[in-house]
C-alpha cells in the first residue's frame, strides 16, 4: 500500500520559503503594504487572488524567495491542495493570512497532504519530486494525521486492481487495520457462510476462483456505532454480464467497504469514545456455471426471500445480510456505504454521494457535518410508494423490478426491508471516484464523505 503522503508536512519552524495566503477582498489592503517590486509584478500578472491561484517571488539573486497564494472568496479549503506536486520541491511555510476558511491552518495541511497523494504501486519508476510544508501554527495536527492516513487506506483499495483486490486482499487489509488498533476480528468464508446463516454473501460470491466472506471487527466502549460497507471487489454483472465499457472500472465496486475502513481508521486513531462495529461483505460477482441466475428465488438472513430480477443488482443482496447482522445490536447509528446505482450517479454526478434515510434528524445533522467538512452530500426520498416497483409474484420481493425509473430509490427502498423502524439508519450511495484530477483529489479512487461521516458520527455519538 501507498505511504501515507504525510512525509509532506515537516516540523520545519520558521524555516522555509514563506506562503502568503490572501482572500480577493483582502487583495488590495494586502498589495498595498508590499514592495514596489512585488506590487508591479503581481499587477503584469494580473494576479486576482482566485482561489488557489499562485504566483512565486523571486529575491535579489533570482532565486524563490516566496509564493502569493489567491483563496478567493476564503471557503475553499483545497486552495493549497496542488502545491505539493505543483511547486518546485523545498519546504514551504504558511507565513501569512488574510482571509480564508475556518481552521485554515488544518485544511492547509491536510489538503497539501492529499493533493501530495499518489498511487504508484505498478510504477516502474515510482520517483515523484513534491514540495513540503511545515506543519501551520494552529493545526489539528492528530486530525490531519488520521484523516490523510484514512483517506490513503481507501484509495489505495479501490485504485488496486481486481487481481490483487478480491476478497482475500480486502481481509488482509482489515485485519491489518484491526491489528494496528487492537480490534478483534472475525471472518466467515466460503461454504461456513450456508452454516451461519448469510445466503446472499454466498448466492453472489460463490461463482469466483476466491471464496466469498464476512469480515466482521469491532473496537471501542461507548455508543454502538455500526459501518457497513459493500465489498463488491469486482463485479461482471454475473449472467447479466455488464459491457466492456460498463465494466472497466468496476474495481472500484469495493468503494463503499473502502470508505468504512478509511472511517474506521479515523475513528479508532483519533480514539472516538465509540463501540465501533464493521461488517463488510466480501464477494466478486463472477460468472461461472455456479453463478445465481435471473430468476432465481433466494432466501436471505432475515428470512424474506427474493426474486433475482437481475444479477447485475447483487450489492444490495450482500448488504442485506450484512444489514440483518448489524441490526441484531440495536446500534445507535448505522451507516451504510456503496457503490450501489448508477441511476445516483446520473442524478447527481459523482462528487455527490446521495443519502437516504427517514429520520430527518439524522439526515440533518448529516448535511450540516457535510457542510462543516467542505463535504457533498444530498439527501433523497425513501419514497414509500415506489416500493411496489419491487413487488414479486413468486418471493417477498425483487432484487431490482423492471421499472426504469428511481433506481437509487427503490435500491435503498431495498435495503430498507431489513433496518427496523426506530434504528437510525443511513444509506449512503456514492461514486467512489474522482474522474479528473483536481487540488487535493487526484484522479481515482476517493473517500468520499469520509470526514463528513467522521464529523457526524463524533457530534451524534462520541460527545
Amino acid at each position: 500500500m501507498t505511504t501515507p503522503p504525510l512525509n509532506l508536512l515537516v516540523d520545519a519552524g520558521t524555516e522555509g520559503i514563506p506562503i502568503h495566503a490572501v482572500a480577493a477582498d483582502q487583495y488590495d489592503s494586502w498589495l498595498a503594504g508590499q514592495a514596489p517590486r512585488t506590487k508591479s509584478w503581481l499587477a503584469s500578472l494580473n494576479f486576482k487572488a482566485e482561489a488557489g491561484a499562485y504566483v512565486a517571488l523571486s529575491g535579489d539573486d533570482g532565486a524563490l524567495s516566496a509564493v502569493v497564494l489567491g483563496l478567493g472568496r476564503g471557503d475553499d479549503p483545497w486552495v493549497t491542495g496542488s502545491l505539493a506536486k505543483s511547486l518546485p520541491k523545498g519546504t514551504y511555510r504558511i507565513a501569512s493570512v488574510a482571509g480564508g476558511p475556518k481552521d485554515f491552518p488544518t485544511w492547509a495541511a491536510l489538503a497539501w497532504a492529499l493533493g501530495g497523494y499518489s498511487f504508484a504501486r505498478y510504477k516502474t519508476d515510482a520517483t515523484a519530486q513534491r514540495a513540503a510544508l511545515s506543519w501551520p501554527k494552529d493545526c489539528d495536527r492528530a486530525y490531519v494525521e488520521h484523516a490523510v492516513r484514512g483517506a490513503t487506506l481507501a484509495r489505495d483499495l479501490v485504485n488496486t486492481p481486481a487481481a490483487d483486490m478480491l476478497p482475500d486482499a480486502l481481509e488482509h487489509a482489515a485485519r491489518a487495520l484491526a491489528k494496528e488498533h487492537g480490534a478483534a476480528i472475525s471472518v466467515i468464508t466460503g461454504d461456513e457462510l450456508l452454516a451461519k446463516n448469510y445466503p446472499m454473501i454466498h448466492a453472489v460470491g460463490r461463482a469466483s476462483a476466491v471464496a466469498p466472506r464476512l469480515i466482521d471487527f469491532s473496537w471501542g466502549q461507548g455508543p454502538k456505532v455500526t459501518l457497513v460497507g459493500k465489498g463488491v471487489c469486482f463485479d461482471t454483472g454475473g449472467l447479466d454480464l455488464k459491457p466492456a465499457s460498463a465494466m472497466a472500472l468496476m474495481k472500484k465496486d469495493m468503494g463503499g467497504s473502502a470508505l468504512v475502513l478509511g472511517l474506521a481508521q479515523m475513528i479508532m486513531g483519533l480514539k472516538l469514545p465509540v463501540r465501533l462495529r464493521v461488517l463488510i461483505p466480501a464477494v466478486e460477482n463472477a460468472v461461472a456455471g455456479n453463478a445465481f441466475r435471473p430468476g432465481d428465488v433466494l432466501k436471505t438472513r432475515k428470512g424474506i426471500t427474493v426474486e433475482i430480477g437481475n444479477t447485475d443488482a447483487e450489492g444490495r443482496l450482500v448488504l442485506a445480510d450484512a444489514l440483518t447482522e448489524a441490526v441484531a445490536e440495536n446500534p445507535a447509528l448505522l451507516i451504510d456505504a456503496a457503490t450501489l446505482t448508477g441511476a445516483c450517479r446520473v442524478a447527481l454526478g459523482p462528487d455527490m454521494p446521495g443519502i437516504f434515510t427517514d429520520d430527518d434528524q439524522l439526515a440533518a445533522d448529516a448535511l450540516n457535518a457535510a457542510k462543516q467538512t467542505f463535504e457533498h452530500l444530498w439527501r433523497l426520498p425513501l419514497h414509500a410508494p415506489y416500493r411496489k416497483m419491487l413487488d414479486s409474484k413468486v418471493a417477498d420481493i425483487n432484487n431490482a423490478g423492471d421499472s426504469p425509473f428511481a433506481g437509487a430509490v427503490t435500491a435503498a427502498l431495498f435495503l430498507k426491508e431489513f433496518v427496523p423502524a426506530g434504528i437510525p439508519w443511513l444509506h449512503i450511495d456514492t461514486y467512489a471516484w474522482n474522474p479528473a484530477d483536481r487540488p487535493g483529489r487526484p484522479a481515482g479512487g476517493e473517500a468520499l464523505a469520509q470526514r463528513a461521516l467522521f464529523a457526524l458520527i463524533k457530534a451524534r455519538c462520541a460527545n
